[in-house]
């Protein structure tokens, strides 16, 4: 495979004049320049040293940036086209797992055929499978994109594929034993199921019942009066509204996304994770019910105002010319306790032994590339798809081991495609199901609304002072300041804003789109403004997504996908202990001149790259923090049971024996799972070893479906000489304990302890289910009691 570079040397404005300059595709180009991340192009340039699956999914993520910028539609596109090439991949998988590299037979999600394998050389069979492989990837894109503002490229590129590959496009036949036909057969059952799934694909998505409460804000007109629910969703109304593909959207006030999407049928969600609620007579379901938002002038009224105040404070930092520098290398940033922003970095880069280098930036630069980078604006693939290219980028890096769990046998390029795929469409699947449900139910009000209404009526500091209101924004000196006849007299702070505003509120704060009159020379920099005219850091015909707040989707999707790389890649790090992306000076953003120096965004841990994009939601004035932490929280136990699901498709199981058990409630309703017992290893470890040293995922499940989760990192899994094995989490969520049974070979006694976030009732039984490297282990501990006295459980088997 060609070696691709850790950093992206191009823009997407630099890709575009290079191409045209060459004659070349931009995914041509970035090829050629080494470029490994998101691009934009009208036809899909392939690399023969790729896997099959890997150029289908790159036409994928084309057709998705072609696309109108849907993240719910197209978490479901990349799982949906991920599930038909793994049920191809799996059709020509034996009952003994030869040629798998899976130590047993994979199992199918939707299609459970066997291929009829004819004898061959190796080289043939594979051959018939990536025709099986694209025959149902090229069906079910070439479908799912038929009405996609974008369908003649999207169509011409998977053509061209096809083409390049040899195959008939024009079989559409469902009847015989070829590798075509049962590629289509396969697409056909994916394009089946997902007329049944809950998403409404046959009318275009559209919403069924849901009705915002609130009439449309006309952001291009000062303030706020249209506002009624102030804790509700408004939608927008714009000249014309560009959504995040660049796509035109006619009528200027675009629909909330999906907000019944919690309908739609999961990979992994339990069913226990369940929740319906009900209002207006129609039912919304989520899952991982995180809870109400803080609302305004009710529970949570001090964090409400507190966390939209903070948008603005972060708005403030959006001016590289202020002389502030910042050093933004995983030696200073990150490595942050789960759901906060605690972390000041790392000592030292583990792949090299080495400090991280120091990567001093002006801040206003860094802020703004943050904001555009993790924003997905124009020809972007969407969240969930801008994490299919981080993970392209993981394979691609000549330091990764492609080891499932980074541990076991060396996979090739296709088995490794279609596995991570699978798995990492399911985890963005859900992520969507989850925070869309939440969003939906929720419905809770934007930062562009919230800050224009609460300013808009004035101060709620001081009851006894100018312009007070109970609703009103709290003054903070500096940041959010009432203009008075003495800030606004010539030569003051407020001058420019006059004496015709005193009484008004004021914001220092990025000043907004009306100081660019030219994107490719302009910068708006920070200042004092009313608040009636306050901006996201967006563009003007984009404002803010269409759809509620709570919860962050990108807070929801990158969590989730860095603890799906994490367990399995078997590290938390980036290969080589380092991600990176560059962002060329001037070239880099969008709608205005920037950056003013070239500045290069780095990661020491997947974790590091989620909670950098959790917060640049807020730098971008799209999310207050109440909407960023639980989108993390939910990410984190999405991930991991989307990984667990996974396993059971893409690795085989062997025994895990439960010789006893307890579960006891702690404070506040969480509580701690133990469990002990004899781990036999069976066809998982045929050398007789147990490798977890790599890195554990541990997955407890109750009787009454409840599912605890905890993964522990390759940097917490210690050895001794005596063959005992201590993996414990940082934060202590997961310990677990094994020991060579002696006389034994291959047999290993255990003791695991999980907390878990919310102990419930679970008299009716205990599965425990252990993930090392590829293998599955499960087992259950069927007697359970609870004690009346004091709610404390034991288990034990039979």
């Amino acid at each position: 495979m060609m070696r691709m570079t850790t950093i992206r040397e191009a823009s997407r404005g630099l890709v575009r004049r290079a191409a045209r300059g060459a004659g070349l595709s931009a995914v041509g180009v970035l090829l050629a320049l080494g470029g490994a991340w998101s691009t934009s192009t009208t036809a899909v340039a392939q690399d023969a040293e790729h896997s099959v699956a890997r150029q289908w999914n790159e036409v994928l993520l084309q057709a998705i940036r072609d696309d109108f910028a849907r993240p719910t539609v197209h978490a479901r596109n990349l799982y949906h086209t991920s599930v038909a090439m793994w049920d191809a991949w799996v059709a020509f998988d034996d009952s003994s797992g030869a040629g798998a590299g899976s130590g047993g037979a994979a199992a199918a999600v939707l299609v459970h055929e066997r291929a009829v394998v004819e004898t061959g050389s190796p080289a043939e069979l594979e051959a018939r499978r990536d025709e099986a492989i694209s025959f149902a990837a090229y069906g079910v894109i070439v479908e799912r994109f038929a009405g996609s503002p974008g369908t003649v490229e999207t169509l011409a590129a998977a053509d061209a594929l096809m083409d390049e590959l040899g195959y008939d496009r024009t079989f559409t036949s469902l009847e015989g034993a070829t590798p075509a036909a049962l590629g289509n057969r396969i697409a056909d059952a994916v394009l089946t199921f997902g007329e049944s799934d809950g998403a409404n694909e046959a009318n275009d998505y559209a919403n069924l019942f849901y009705a915002p409460v609130n009439a449309p804000l006309l952001p291009n007109f000062p303030g706020n009066d249209t506002l009624t629910d102030f804790n509700r969703w408004q939608p927008l109304t714009l000249d014309f509204f560009v959504d995040q593909s660049g796509n035109i959207v006619p009528g200027g006030t675009p629909d909330f996304l999906s907000p019944e999407w919690g309908v739609v049928t999961p990979f992994a969600l339990a069913a226990a994770d369940r929740t319906v609620f009900e209002r207006d007579g129609n039912e919304y379901v989520l899952f991982h019910d995180p809870g109400p938002p803080p609302l305004l002038s009710g529970e949570g009224d001090a964090e409400y105002k507190a966390g939209f105040a903070q948008v603005v404070a972060f708005s403030s930092l959006l001016d590289p010319s202020d002389g502030s520098m910042i050093d933004i290398g995983p030696g200073a940033r990150g490595n942050n306790t789960l759901g906060t922003n605690d972390g000041a970095g790392r000592g030292l880069n583990p792949a090299t032994g080495l400090a991280y280098a120091p990567n001093v930036v002006p801040a206003g630069d860094y802020y703004r590339v943050l904001a555009e980078f993790w924003a997905d604006g124009p020809d972007s693939e969407t969240p969930p798809g801008h994490w299919f290219t981080l993970a392209n980028y993981v394979s691609d890096h000549e330091d990764v081991v492609k080891q499932l769990g980074g541990a076991g046998p060396v996979l090739g390029d296709l088995e490794w495609d279609v596995k991570l795929y699978l798995a990492l469409g399911g985890a963005m699947h859900d992520s969507a199901v989850t925070a869309w449900g939440v969003k939906g139910w929720y419905d809770y009000i934007r930062p562009v609304s919230a800050i224009r209404f609460m300013a808009g009526r004035g101060q709620s500091s001081d009851p006894s002072g100018t312009s007070y209101h109970p609703l009103g924004i709290g003054l903070q000196p500096g940041l959010i300041e009432l203009v008075t006849a003495e800030t606004a007299a010539p030569g003051q702070r407020h001058a420019h804003l006059t004496t015709a505003n005193i009484g008004k509120v004021a914001l220092y704060a990025w000043r907004g789109p009306d100081f660019i009159d030219n994107e490719q020379t302009d910068t708006a920099g920070v200042g004092w403004i009313l608040s009636d005219n306050w901006w996201p850091y967006q563009r003007p015909s984009f404002v803010t997504p269409p759809f509620a707040g709570y919860v962050s989707g990108h807070s929801t999707y990158s969590r989730a996908a860095a603890a799906l790389l994490t367990g399995f890649t078997g590290s938390e790090f980036w290969p080589g202990g380092l991600g990176e992306f560059a962002a060329p000076r001037d070239e880099f953003l969008v709608f205005e001149d920037g950056p003013s120096v070239d500045i290069t965004l780095q990661w020491a841990t997947y974790g590091d790259a989620a909670d950098e994009c959790s917060l640049s939601r807020i730098y971008g004035g799209i999310h207050p923090r109440a909407d960023d932490t639980p989108g993390r929280l939910m990410g984190a136990e999405i991930g991991p049971d989307a990984l667990a699901k996974a396993l059971t498709h893409v690795a085989p199981e062997s025994s895990l024996t439960i010789t006893g058990g307890k579960a006891k409630p702690t404070k506040r309703g969480k509580g701690v799972v133990v469990v002990e017992g004899v781990l036999v290893t069976g066809v998982a470890d045929p050398d007789g070893v147990l490798d977890v040293g790599s890195g554990l995922v541990l997955t407890a499940q109750y009787g009454d479906g409840r599912i605890a989760s905890g993964t522990i990192g390759a940097d917490r899994c210690k050895t001794n000489r005596r063959g005992k094995i201590r993996a414990k989490r940082k934060d202590k969520r997961a310990t677990a304990t094994f020991k060579p049974v002696k006389d034994a070979p291959g047999t290993y006694a255990f003791v695991v302890k999980l907390k878990v976030d919310v102990f419930g009732e679970v008299g009716s039984g205990l599965t425990l289910q252990i993930h090392a490297g590829q293998a599955v282990r499960g087992g259950v501990a069927a007697v359970c009691a609870v004690d009346p006295k004091n709610g404390k459980l034991t288990c034990a088997e039979e």
